[in-house]
């Protein structure tokens, strides 16, 4: 079986990125947490880029308080190459 769940490769990654966007706008993750109506706890994860799962509802809230999209906050890193 060439892909596998067994079979580790390299598929590149997912990666989390709030806090350019935020900066620009002058938004600290207190006054975010505040206006998504959610905990620090979960802004400071996405803030950090440390997210586990993405919840799509904090997505949406997210990307409706920063005015972007969420190709603006998630992006997939390829592989490395060989």
């Amino acid at each position: 079986m060439k892909n596998g769940i067994f079979t580790i490769n390299d598929y590149g990654y997912i990666s989390v990125s709030i806090k350019p966007i935020m900066d620009k706008k002058g938004i600290n993750r207190n006054e975010l947490c505040r206006s998504i109506d959610s905990r620090y706890e979960v802004v400071n994860k996405w803030y950090n880029g440390t997210i586990e799962k993405i919840d799509t509802d904090v997505l949406a809230r997210i990307c409706y308080v920063l005015a972007c999209k969420p190709e603006d906050i998630i992006h997939y890193n390829y592989p490395k190459s060989e």
